[in-house]
């Protein structure tokens, strides 16, 4: 398998693909694009980058190719077992699929107002009511996976899974925008920036070596 994807400092998508590879066990190749930077246009135009017309994360599994995160999640669930990324119990995997759908389609303010940058810290950020609104509506999504489904370890679903893919960029943006969470949320935010694999990327992004000014500059301005 190959997937390509987009800064590791910036790309939230990006993100989920890549833990979403990691998760299935299989070996994948690694192709970083540097996203919106010189020569851009020229490099989304490229073969491996045409069926998704530039956006990332791209998965290529021999000829097949999966260009969203959600649906790379679900690609790599049918090859390896559902339960690897899903509860085995059939009410908590109704929820977490719910849950993953609403993270793929809604919090647009939240992600407007709050771009993810993992190398910066912004804790004066103005975040506007309808962020606020979105972040609260994740923390309510949060407590109720952990109160029902969450007992047998520190995760979502007790264990690590698609739902916490789905979620971990929202953790990342947390942490750089300074939100103040609620005890359980810390422990849950903790417990995924501290897994392995988010350590991982958090120290790629560190070595990138290339800045985006709409994603740096974003501190100070009224959200």
């Amino acid at each position: 398998m190959k997937l390509i994807i987009g800064n590791k400092a910036y790309s939230s998508w990006s993100m989920r693909g890549w833990l979403a590879a990691k998760q299935s066990g299989i070996g994948f190749e690694e192709i970083l694009v540097p996203l919106y930077t010189e020569g851009w246009d020229e490099r989304k135009r490229e073969e491996d980058m045409a069926p998704s017309h530039g956006k990332v994360p791209i998965l290529w599994d021999g000829e097949t190719v999966i260009w969203d995160s959600i649906a790379i999640v679900d690609w790599l669930a049918d090859k390896t077992g559902r339960d690897r990324f899903w509860p085995k119990d059939e009410v908590a995997r109704g929820m977490a699929r719910a849950m993953a759908a609403e993270m793929h389609c809604s919090f647009m303010a939240l992600r407007r107002e709050c771009p993810m940058n993992t190398r910066r810290s912004f804790p004066d950020h103005q975040i506007g009511g309808e962020a606020r609104a979105d972040a609260i509506r994740i923390l309510q999504l949060w407590a109720e996976a952990r109160a029902r489904f969450g007992k047998s370890g520190p995760f979502l679903f007790g264990t690590f899974g698609a739902a916490d893919i789905m979620y971990a960029p929202v953790v990342s943006r947390f942490k750089t925008y300074g939100f103040k969470l609620p005890g359980f949320a810390i422990a849950y935010s903790e417990t995924i920036l501290g897994h392995q694999w988010m350590r991982d990327w958090y120290e790629a992004a560190e070595q990138e070596d290339w800045t985006l000014d709409q994603y740096e500059d974003i501190a100070g301005t009224e959200g």
